[in-house]
């Protein structure tokens, strides 16, 4: 027995070894602190915990003695799967709560992390991780990690990345998915408009619209502070004649579209009240609404609040649809960014396109409106100009983009792009100023997946750093996180 078990050990550490070993990896040190980067497709085996045997597991990242992995994760799973998070801990520490062993001398503590799911993303810390599944059936599943590696893990820090020096490229998983993401109703000037919400200055009103949406959005503390003349203004309403509205009333109103010059996704939330004793009412545009309140018959609080309310399709006119809706890692960012519109389910279906945050953690974006003209048109957005006055206002973060180098899934061809900040900082802002990446020399390109990487690189002259101005105008886009597997 004793023999079996010991197998069993090997077996596991030698697993996670050979795993992470065949990965498409890189690692940049810094002292006791590793990058970690990898793509991997993995079939599940029998989880060799002292209670799991008619159970399988996927192992992503090996236990190892005094060593922290702290990142995030996407997967997509044949079957149901749970993440396995685990802990390093003593027997004194046990006391009650779940472990994981495979002799009963080294313990970790155990995170199953519900519900079970086929896709999904997560954001870890702990000594290993893993896919699990109580069914006795093996899964496959393919998984990209992005983190940070605490300690000094010898076997895995042994593996290193070697591109091709012909033909260097960056093949990422899931570079770019579809992205279902809700639809309201509103109007404007007597025409209805439909929108989507995916940002919100205030974490009250952000919990508020995720739980009447059913979709999370962005907390976006940083737009707060946005000039009232670089925002447009939305009513809604908290009485009056029900409806679809945001608060079961009337529909919400716009004060201008992208037919109009001083157009902006970005809006100022005015909340509108009928006062007692009034005959309510649907109004059908700005000025009728801003008219009843100066009569008396309405009144307004002003919740100094921005969201960021991209429209989708207004008074004679859409954001262009794709023709080609096969979405690949290789799909083009010109042509549109929207796969289909459907007015029944009231949902759209955007690209949504991955890159990394500042910290070297995956994120998805998704492109609403640009400005200058010519980009927007590519892309196949609204045009926005209103946002170019917003270049140097310090709710606009930068994007880095890469004119040469490693070939991959960015827009220009080449790695992904890079955001100076990431969605859960104080400083996050889906409006940002683009900047372009340029190897001074191609054949000692590297994968940059940090802001401090492009400094670092700057810093040795090896890079140079620029704002991007097509048509000699600043390149500013509208380009939220969001979460396309929610």
């Amino acid at each position: 027995m004793k023999k079996i078990i010991i197998i069993l050990i090997i077996g596991f550490f030698i697993t996670g070894i050979i795993s992470i070993s065949t990965f498409s990896d890189q690692y940049v040190d810094a002292g006791s602190t590793k990058k970690v980067h990898f793509t991997q497709t993995i079939t599940s085996s029998q989880d060799p915990g002292l209670g799991h045997e008619n159970q399988q597991l996927a192992l992503i990242l090996s236990p190892n003695k005094g060593t922290i992995y702290d990142g995030s994760m996407t997967f997509t799973s044949s079957d149901l799967v749970k993440v396995l998070v685990l802990h390093e801990i003593n027997q004194n520490d046990v006391q009650g709560q779940d472990t994981w062993t495979v002799n009963k001398n080294t313990i970790y503590g155990l995170s199953l992390i519900d519900p079970e799911k086929k896709s999904g993303s997560f954001e870890f810390t702990g000594a290993g991780l893993a896919l699990h599944s109580t069914n006795s059936k093996e899964f496959t599943t393919t998984v990209s990690v992005d983190g940070w590696i605490r300690g000094q893990p010898t076997q895995v820090l042994e593996q290193k990345l070697e591109f091709e020096k012909d033909d260097p490229s960056l093949l990422l998983s899931r570079a770019n998915v579809p992205a279902i993401i809700p639809m309201h109703q509103g109007i404007h000037s007597g025409n209805n408009i439909l929108y989507i919400i995916t940002d919100a200055s205030d974490q009250d009103y952000a919990k508020t619209i995720s739980e009447k949406q059913k979709w999370n959005i962005q907390l976006s503390q940083s737009i707060k502070d946005i000039p009232e003349s670089n925002s447009q203004k939305i009513f809604i309403f908290k009485n009056g004649i029900k409806g679809d509205g945001l608060f079961g009333f009337q529909n919400e109103i716009f004060s201008s579209t992208p037919e109009q010059s001083d157009y902006t996704s970005l809006a100022s939330i005015i909340e509108v009240t009928w006062k007692t004793g009034q005959k309510e009412i649907v109004f059908e545009s700005a000025s009728d609404v801003i008219n009843a309140e100066k009569s008396g018959r309405l009144k307004f609080n002003e919740k100094n609040v921005i969201v960021n309310v991209p429209q989708i399709k207004w008074a004679g006119d859409q954001m262009k649809i794709r023709s080609d809706k096969q979405i690949s890692n290789e799909i083009s960012f010109s042509g549109g960014q929207i796969i289909e519109i459907d007015e029944n389910k009231l949902t759209v279906t955007f690209v949504a396109h991955r890159s990394w945050d500042s910290e070297g953690k995956t994120i998805y974006r998704i492109v609403t409106d640009v400005t200058p003209l010519g980009p927007s048109q590519m892309m196949g957005v609204v045009h926005s100009p209103l946002n170019s006055e917003l270049l140097t206002h310090s709710s606009t973060n930068e994007i880095f983009q890469f004119k040469n180098g490693i070939k991959g899934s960015g827009s220009l061809g080449f790695q992904p792009s890079i955001s100076s900040s990431s969605s859960n900082e104080e400083n996050y802002s889906p409006i940002s100023k683009i900047y372009l990446i340029e190897w001074h020399n191609s054949s000692f390109a590297q994968i940059l997946q940090t802001k401090s990487d492009i400094d670092s690189f700057q810093d040795d002259d090896l890079v140079t750093v620029s704002i991007a101005r097509p048509t000699n105008d600043e390149f500013i886009i509208n380009s939220p996180i969001i979460d396309p597997f929610q």
